[in-house]
Formats: structure tokens, sequence, C-alpha cells
């Protein structure tokens, strides 16, 4: 098996190849521009933990891991168009887990061309390295925020999502649509997921668990947004990574039960679906900073605050679809995974 996993300098890209390189048996190609959205030594030290010299690359290079033989790493830009095509055309990738994107739903308020750039021009080039190539499944993320005004709890896929408030769940959308047009004009197997808060060792510094915690043991406050009441379907990133890995060698096909007349809008008569992953446990933000605060044995100083521009106050996935497909639940409390989380960045901020 051969298999091109995109973003894996990011969070959940990270933990992906970590989980399938334990499995053995798979040669895997990362992929990454490594740009500096936020700490690129945050980065590199994910790369370094796959046996990659990240801050020895330049662009188009490809890097032979130092730990394992079956896996190497390509520094790139997925908007370079051809470049990317004809290194999918070559590599004759089996399968395809698109992770890389440009994520944040504040930041695109204020740079959306790092979104277009990022997420339209450099999905459509995953799309055509996937057609010219014969992939036999395509796996991409999208997200809940793709949900919008949606306010029907549980989010169930087969919702509309045409309301989207932010120009971040607007490209995640139409990574939706353009799957479906590959799905329907190539018979390209696509498979989107909508994921649901994800977090764990190794997130983000622009997310909230990271900011909290580096807050905290400063002994500086924290932003508490809509005063702790959003609710969010936090879910781990291990459940996420799991989720994916099985979904990943079970290719979709088309759905019998797809009706034109009245078309549900995760399933189709091409070979396409979308998934939410979550974990169908909704919980309000001030439960997730006392779990945070239990971990780190610290009182949070709290600035209550308003809910922001973009953000949505309630997050509830509905995971039937995912749970009958794959036979898997995400199912990890935050108690365990806030206190992972706390394990690993007491030793990353002081190593």
């Amino acid at each position: 098996m051969k298999i091109l996993i995109t973003g894996t300098a990011g969070f959940i890209g990270y933990h992906l190849v970590n989980r399938l390189l334990a499995e053995g048996g798979i040669n895997i190609v990362g992929l990454d521009v490594i740009n500096d959205y936020y700490d690129i030594n945050l980065k590199y030290s994910r790369l370094e933990e796959h046996g990659i010299k990240g801050s020895e690359l330049k662009d188009r290079d490809i890097f032979v891991s130092t730990k394992y033989l079956n896996y190497r790493f390509l520094k790139a830009d997925l908007a370079d168009h051809d470049f990317l095509v004809d290194f999918m055309v070559q590599e004759k990738f089996d399968f395809v887990v698109n992770l890389a994107a440009q994520a944040g739903v504040r930041y695109s308020i204020d740079s959306p061309r790092a979104y277009t750039h990022s997420n339209i021009d450099g999905f459509l080039s995953i799309l055509e390295g996937c057609r010219h190539s014969k992939v036999k499944h395509l796996v991409y993320a999208s997200t809940s925020s793709v949900y919008g005004l949606n306010t029907k709890m549980p989010l169930s896929e087969k919702q509309p999502t045409q309301h989207p408030i932010s120009l971040y769940s607007a490209t995640k959308k139409a990574n939706e649509m353009m799957a479906h047009t590959y799905s329907h004009l190539f018979r390209i197997p696509t498979t989107g997921l909508r994921f649901f808060t994800v977090y764990g060792p190794w997130g983000r510094p622009d997310m909230a668990l990271f900011l909290f915690a580096d807050a905290m043991l400063k002994g500086e406050p924290i932003n508490v947004f809509n005063h702790g009441k959003m609710m969010r379907d936090f879910t781990y990133v291990g459940d996420i990574v799991e989720s994916i890995k099985r979904l990943v060698v079970k290719p979709v096909s088309v759905d019998g039960n797809w009706n034109s007349d009245a078309p549900d809008s995760d399933i189709s008569s091409a070979p396409y679906r979308i998934f939410n992953i979550g974990n169908n446990n909704p919980v309000q933000l001030i439960e997730y900073i006392e779990a945070l605060e239990k971990a780190l044995g610290k009182t949070a100083i709290k600035n209550m605050m308003e809910i922001q521009p973009g953000d949505v106050p309630e997050t509830h996935a509905d995971t039937t679809s995912l749970e009958n497909y794959i036979s898997f639940k995400p199912a990890t409390s935050i108690e365990e995974g806030v206190s992972n989380f706390v394990d690993w960045f007491n030793r990353y901020v002081n190593r």
C-alpha cells in the first residue's frame, strides 16, 4: 500500500503518520508547505519525531526519514499545481489523505486570500492529481464549521449547509462540492470528514487548549468567550486518527438509496460520502477549562467575554453514519484527553 498524506507537519497529519507507521507495511509520503501561520518550531519538532529534518528542506525537496525506511517527506505548496499533479502521477499512490489546509476561523476574516490559495487552489491540485493517477480513494478534511447557522442539534450530515459564517467554512464547503464533481465526472471515490473541535497532544498553539495552558502556567488571564457557555463537541485526536485509518482503506461506493427527486447531501449517485467525526457528547467551554485546571493543578484567571464574530454557540455531532460504516465511535472523555495534552505540554515547554 502506498499513501500520500498532506499536512504532516500539522496537528492531525502528524498523528496519522504516527498511527500508520506503527501499523507497518505501508509506504508513506508526507507533504507540507511548512508555513508560518503559527510557530514553525512546533512544526519542525513534529517532523523531527518522524526522522525528518524540516529546517533543512527547500521547496520541492524530498527527505527520506532517518527513523523509518518506509517514510519520505516532501516540502511543497499544494497550489504549485503542475508540480504536484506530476508528482502524484509519477508516484502512483493507492490512497490520498488531504489534511493540508489554511485553518482558523478568525484568521480568515483578516487574511481571506490565504484560504482561497490553500483550500481552493491547493485542493484542486489534489483532485487533479487523483484524477490523473487513478487514486483508489481520496479522504479529505472538511469541518463542522460548514453547518454555519444551523441550530438543530445534533448536527447531521443530511442537514443543509448553505449558510456558512466564515470564509474558512465556505472554502471547506467548496471542497465538498468540488470533490462531488470529481466523483461524479471521473468516478473517484471521495470521503469528506467534518471534524468537530479536535484537541490533544501536539495541538496547534492558536487553539484554546494550548492558549489556556500557556497563559495559566504564566499566571496570565485567559479569554473565555460567550462567558464559558459555548457548547463544543470536543474530539480527541486519537479518535480522529483511528477513524481516518479505518476509512482510508474502505473506499466509498455509489449509494443505492440516493434519490434525485429528494437528494440527501451526504450521499450520491457518485462514489461520494460525507461523515461527521465528533465525540457525540458536547460540553460547555467552562467544563473544558475545569478539566484543564484539574490536570494542571492551577486555577485559571478568567476574562469573561462576548462571543466572537465567526463563532457558533454550539456544536454537537451526530456520528451514527460513521459508526455504522467503520464500527467505531469516538469516545475519549475530556478528562482523559486533556490530561494527555497536559502531559505532552509539560514535556514540550520544558524540553
